[in-house]
């Protein structure tokens, strides 16, 4: 048996979860490895999850199933065929990391980096390979073009923000507060603008050359109506999320995209990932070499959460939009260090 957080039906309130007994996970898939989890990262999809506002939980994700969609951990358990051996420090993102354990298919998991620990890993995550494959891959985001990263503290943000700049492209980022705004300065943004401005679209605007607008908007938060504003002429938007909507997705009017010709991409990093496999490989390649040339930094929230029960008061904060970043429960690092788990 291990501590997890079931959800057998969803909550209204994050503050009524609590971990429970369940069975410990084993292996079905001759693929499969058993981690054991020492760092799980907190996600706006694991909020929805829970609260069953995901569009997810109307098809695959029914109760009853463990929570949490991002970990790293120390391999137990792998095939004979597998890379992976036991030891092997590996991070991941696959449903049921909110746990002591999991039981993870080779193919969604990454070695750990040799000079990032389990912690700095598990605060990247996908989000690296989400937000290469969303500039990059399908945005084009160029050298010399102007990049406007809404959301751009929080998980996927800080990532896109490192991403633009290695690119070679001017940033501009949009975040909520002072403390934000001075977390994107140090990733290298250009120019930042807090969207609590009075048509901060503008000001934007007045960032750009000829005040024409940006060449591509990353949309990780479902502001679309806010980004066509700010592209220039045949600018590229590229909707990741809807962080801030609440589960609501936005009407957009349809006209403003002919008006300014502009091309707007979806990217739905799993889905592809299930019908081009290939695609992935590459995505998380090319991400993988700028890890490897020391362009990207994990960037953790200041606040530490330590052990599976302060899990709901992360994902409150995370609800309340005090953190950025990733926020990252600390859930057995003696593992890592190869210390037996304090009793």
């Amino acid at each position: 048996m291990m501590k997890a957080f079931l959800i057998d039906k969803f909550v209204k309130d994050l503050a009524e979860l609590r971990p429970r007994e369940v069975a410990f996970p084993e292996q079905k898939g001759h693929r499969d490895l058993q981690i054991q989890i020492t760092h799980a990262a907190l996600t706006h999809v694991d909020m929805l999850y829970a609260q069953g506002l995901h569009q997810n939980n109307r098809r695959h994700i029914k109760p009853p199933f463990i929570l949490g969609t991002e970990f790293a951990g120390i391999v137990t358990k792998s095939p004979p065929s597998s890379s992976f051996r036991p030891g092997t420090r590996v991070f991941g993102s696959c449903l049921g990391s909110f746990a002591e354990n999991i039981c993870a298919d080779e193919g969604t998991v990454r070695e750990v980096p040799q000079r990032w620990t389990n912690a700095d890993a598990c605060a990247v995550g996908a989000s690296g390979a989400v937000s290469w494959g969303s500039l990059v891959f399908v945005a084009h985001l160029k050298k010399g073009e102007t990049a406007l990263i809404l959301g751009a503290s929080g998980g996927l943000g800080v990532i896109a923000v490192q991403i633009a700049k290695a690119v070679g492209a001017k940033v501009i980022a949009v975040v909520g507060d002072n403390e934000k705004a001075g977390v994107v300065r140090d990733l290298g943004a250009d120019e930042v603008v807090d969207y609590h401005e009075p048509q901060w679209e503008n000001k934007v605007k007045q960032l750009t050359k000829d005040e024409e607008g940006v060449d591509v908007v990353f949309d990780p938060i479902g502001a679309i109506e806010s980004g066509i504003r700010c592209l220039k002429y045949r600018g590229r938007l590229v909707i990741v999320g809807f962080a801030a909507r609440g589960g609501k997705i936005e009407e957009v009017r349809a006209n403003r995209m002919l008006l300014k010709s502009i091309t707007v991409y979806g990217y739905r990093f799993g889905e592809d990932g299930r019908r081009f496999p290939e695609n992935i490989i590459v995505v998380w390649n090319e991400f993988m070499k700028l890890v490897e040339s020391r362009k990207i930094k994990p960037v953790i929230y200041k606040e530490k959460f330590e052990g599976l029960a302060s899990i709901p008061q992360a994902l409150i904060d995370l609800k309340e939009r005090k953190t950025w970043g990733r926020a990252v429960v600390r859930i057995n690092e003696e593992a890592e260090r190869g210390e037996r788990p304090k009793l």
